[in-house]
């Protein structure tokens, strides 16, 4: 039997798989995208789909706000479904030091053009009254949107689709080389490039990579319209997710289109299982009480968790193996895989067809950790 031939197969159809699969496609690149699950599902279902510009180095400033520029040119072809919303991010300070954390803040993304504001408690207070009173200030970035992720994952493929790409669903990617990927069928698909696209599974298709899997929770509630008006999230955040072992939750908060209010977050390294840690659950609980005591008046309808795929170094892996030409990375995203899709997909199109890309690729090579995680 003769294999199919593509110029790109992606493995994975979470928001990066996706994503890549519209970039290759629209560029007029023959793309075949296989999928073992529901579109969208993975990690995509079970993010927030915080759409957020940050700063914690260069290249993840660089990269986050790249692809939120991409995303906002998207907007006027976003279905209703996506609900794209640009509620903005509110960075909560609790007191005088993360208010002059808050100061630094605003310093680095003005000096970079990304409009943001300082708030004092009381316009703190006005903006989100049903948070604490005792806070110090916080810092609105009202750029920052939110979007429902699954949604616009299927977008993503369908837009490719339109664009002649090949769905082989309820396939599963047995091996990747490269220029030839095997499926669970026995199929064999031919093509010049592959993409690695499965988040924490990336490693199984692509031994040899620092990828590994971190467990967070989310809880979402009953509607409440109007409760919360912007993303919030307490600087602590940043702690947390800088923290390489232990557990740790953080006030994070998203309003959702219908009034629904998403709860988060949590991080856990070491836990492979998808069941919920009540301890875990009360700590994020308890958290979110101290900076929106109110929220102990509504009702929360669900809890799940989802796994995030972490590298050493908090940027993802993007390009080519450096043993390997023809295999593309695109994992490695943590908690910003939403958010950075469109940006990795832009960045291997741009490598895949000789372009220059708008911002430096190199920060996210794979090369540049390849001997450190080889022989780690």
């Amino acid at each position: 039997m003769i294999s199919p031939t593509f110029d790109v197969v992606i493995a994975g159809a979470g928001i990066v798989g996706a994503a890549c699969a519209a970039e290759f496609a629209q560029a007029g690149l023959r793309v075949a995208v296989v999928e073992p699950s529901p579109i969208g599902g993975g990690a995509t279902a079970a993010g927030m789909g915080h759409i957020v510009v940050m700063d914690d180095s260069e290249a993840q400033f660089a990269l986050t706000h790249y692809s939120q520029q991409l995303w906002n040119n998207l907007l006027p072809s976003l279905p209703d479904d996506v609900q794209f919303q640009r509620s903005g991010t509110l960075w909560i300070a609790e007191d005088d030091d993360e208010m002059a954390e808050v100061h630094r803040k605003y310093a680095y993304f003005t000096a970079r053009g990304v409009p943001v504001e300082v708030l004092d408690s009381p316009s703190l207070a006005q903006a989100e009254p049903n948070l604490s009173p005792t806070l110090a200030g916080g810092l609105l970035n009202p750029g920052d949107s939110v979007l429902y992720p699954p949604c616009a994952a299927r977008f993503l493929l369908e837009t490719a689709q339109r664009s002649h790409a090949v769905l082989f669903l309820a396939n599963r990617v047995q091996s990747l080389s490269g220029q030839s990927t095997t499926l669970d069928d026995g199929t064999t698909l031919s093509s010049a490039f592959s993409i690695n696209a499965t988040g924490t599974w990336a490693p199984s298709l692509t031994p040899g990579w620092n990828v590994r899997k971190r467990k967070g929770h989310l809880i979402i509630t009953d509607r409440y319209p109007g409760f919360v008006r912007h993303q919030l999230v307490e600087l602590g955040y940043l702690k947390s997710a800088h923290a390489n072992q232990s557990d740790s939750v953080a006030f994070n908060v998203q309003p959702r289109p219908n009034g629904q209010i998403l709860l988060g977050s949590s991080r856990q390294f070491g836990d492979d299982s998808s069941t919920i840690d009540s301890a875990i659950l009360d700590r994020m609980i308890a958290r979110a009480l101290h900076f929106m005591p109110s929220l102990a008046n509504l009702a929360a309808i669900r809890s799940w968790t989802g796994f995030r795929a972490a590298t050493p170094d908090k940027l993802p892996l993007i390009g080519p193996c450096p043993e390997n030409p023809s295999l593309l990375l695109a994992t490695g995203h943590e908690g910003l895989g939403i958010t950075t899709s469109l940006a990795t997909a832009r960045l291997l199109a741009d490598h895949v067809l000789g372009r220059t890309p708008a911002i430096p690729a190199s920060p996210y090579l794979p090369s540049r950790s390849y001997q450190e995680v080889i022989h780690a």
